[in-house]
């Protein structure tokens, strides 16, 4: 995917997002992570571009973002209607939202360490990336609850608990297992885009 495919597709679904949204706070805490990496994309994009896999994943996680944002994580219709078939005591959608969180990072992550050449070995890099992305969950995690804290009940939407004693907990694992599975099914081609971008430097 091009520069310019990878910007209409984020714009498109960002102007999609933002029009008539269910709640317009939760919409902004929840888009504003998107908005804040497609601007930092846009700085660093001729300075240190990124491997084409890493750029699709960004959008990804962008889109989930949006989708979120615009629904609110505990009344996105498709998990509504997966809560009704599977019996579900809540939307889940948020859940895919946190393995993400883990997933996508994790590879970012594996292309700053390894280009900055923080690490040597392949199993301190795999050991920091999870920690990379165990931090970024975390820190999440706390930043909802100073929302939470701040707004009153004003940040339900944001933190999409839906009376789960777990979810921070839940939240965390999933992030977890997202940054393990990242390193075992991409490693090998990411490897190959970041011979690439050698290469071409």
């Amino acid at each position: 995917m091009g520069a310019v495919s990878w910007a209409v597709v984020y714009l498109a679904a960002l102007i999609w997002s933002a029009i008539a949204p269910k709640d317009f706070y939760t919409w902004f805490l929840e888009v504003l992570p998107a908005l804040i990496g497609g601007g930092v994309l846009v700085v660093t994009r001729r300075r240190f571009p990124l491997t084409p896999l890493v750029y699709i994943l960004i959008l990804i996680h962008s889109l989930i973002l949006m989708q979120g944002g615009h629904y609110t994580y505990a009344e996105e219709p498709f998990f509504n209607w997966l809560k009704e078939v599977f019996g579900w005591p809540r939307n889940n959608y948020d859940k895919v939202g946190h393995f993400a969180q883990g997933f996508i990072p994790a590879m970012v992550a594996r292309e700053i360490l390894l280009r900055k050449a923080v690490v040597s070995g392949r199993r301190w890099l795999n050991f920091l990336v999870i920690c990379v992305c165990l931090a970024l969950s975390a820190f999440y995690e706390l930043l909802e609850w100073g929302v939470a804290v701040l707004s009153g009940t004003g940040a339900d939407a944001f933190l999409a608990t839906q009376g789960y004693i777990w979810d921070t907990q839940s939240d965390m694992g999933l992030a977890l297992l997202g940054a393990i599975l990242a390193l075992l099914v991409l490693a090998k081609t990411h490897d190959r885009q970041l011979a690439v971008l050698r290469s071409q430097g």
